[in-house]
């Protein structure tokens, strides 16, 4: 009954990307070639809410879905891994037009050929996986 919940948040989720045209090519493009302010804002607004939930986090008011209060560890700052994991992250979303999280909403408005990029995640994260341990974190 619980993995209905994740469905149903995901749908509602590939639903508000695919209306405010968060997976649009078109869109990502004019964000990239500093043409619109449209994905900006669209980014701006999750920024600003995930800082929001984050605070909530950090005070220990939000529980997660087994009723568990959520918590975040403290990390060093390793400026070196974020600038490097940005820079492939950006690379990646401007030459596959779409981040990670609009890849199934393009696959489920049926632009089939977004199956490389999800392979590619897909085996990226699976390498991921293998190697980090041998990785700076």
């Amino acid at each position: 009954m619980k993995n209905l919940s994740y469905l149903v948040v995901g749908i509602i989720f590939g639903i508000i990307m695919y209306k405010s045209e968060a997976i649009s090519w078109f869109r990502i493009q004019e964000m990239f070639r500093f043409q619109s302010f449209h994905m900006y804002g669209i980014i701006g607004v999750a920024v600003i809410l995930g800082i929001v939930i984050h605070l909530f986090i950090k005070r220990g008011t939000i529980k997660d879905i087994y009723g568990k209060i959520i918590s975040v560890e403290n990390k060093p700052n390793t400026f070196v891994a974020s600038l490097l994991g940005g820079a492939i992250f950006g690379l990646g979303w401007a030459m596959t037009g779409a981040c990670p999280g609009p890849l199934y909403v393009l696959l489920g408005a049926g632009y089939g050929v977004i199956i490389i990029p999800i392979l590619s995640a897909v085996i990226g994260a699976y390498l991921y996986g293998v190697l980090r341990s041998k990785l700076p974190h």
